[in-house]
């Protein structure tokens, strides 16, 4: 099923990537930075919620299929490093979390790869750990985005840094959880 409602919503988070990115290379005569922030932050919010709305639709509507299956984690992925290579290069993140966070999704999608090859996929399903990190990624990339006081009171680039060394924290924890599931499937294959 390539075309059907679930998944063409899950093409518009890939489909969003160049106009979050792009958003901050217009002149600043064009557009100015708090409204470049805004525009990029609400583009983010609205297309991350996509990856909440296409799962419940391919469920409701029974337009689950393989294809959207392997399509959506990495439409999230792309998504997530996409925004956090913005957000170094703005210097809203520290490029030790980008090197973190981008690197765990490389290693665990290679592992992924890998035990489903040798029939071992269930031993690194999604856990909790995963799915906190990526609630974690979620809040502090439009934080980080955003770049501004919310309500007068929230300054969301400290609230941001904050949540994205905690994702980074998670990060690395979840990814040693995903290993350690991985090592006795590894080890009975490699003898």
């Amino acid at each position: 099923m390539f075309l059907t409602i679930p998944t063409i919503m899950t093409w518009t988070r890939i489909v969003a990537i160049p106009l979050i990115v792009g958003i901050f290379y217009l002149p600043d005569t064009m557009v100015t930075m708090p409204a470049k922030n805004l525009t990029a932050t609400v583009m983010f919010v609205l297309f991350a919620a996509t990856d909440w709305l296409d799962g419940f639709l391919a469920r409701k509507l029974n337009q689950t299929s393989s294809f959207g299956a392997f399509l959506d984690p990495v439409a999230d992925k792309f998504l997530v490093c996409a925004s956090l290579l913005v957000l170094v290069h703005l210097n809203r993140a520290d490029v030790f979390v980008g090197l973190i966070i981008i690197g765990r999704e490389i290693a665990i999608s290679a592992l992924r790869e890998w035990m489903a090859q040798i029939g071992a996929s269930k031993s690194v399903a999604v856990h909790m750990i995963g799915k906190l990190k990526t609630v974690g990624q979620m809040v502090a990339i439009p934080f980080l985005l955003y770049d501004g006081v919310l309500f007068g009171v929230i300054h969301t680039r400290q609230w941001g840094q904050w949540l994205i060394w905690v994702a980074a924290v998670l990060t690395v924890w979840s990814m040693g959880y995903y290993l350690k599931k991985a090592v006795p499937e590894i080890r009975a294959r490699v003898k």
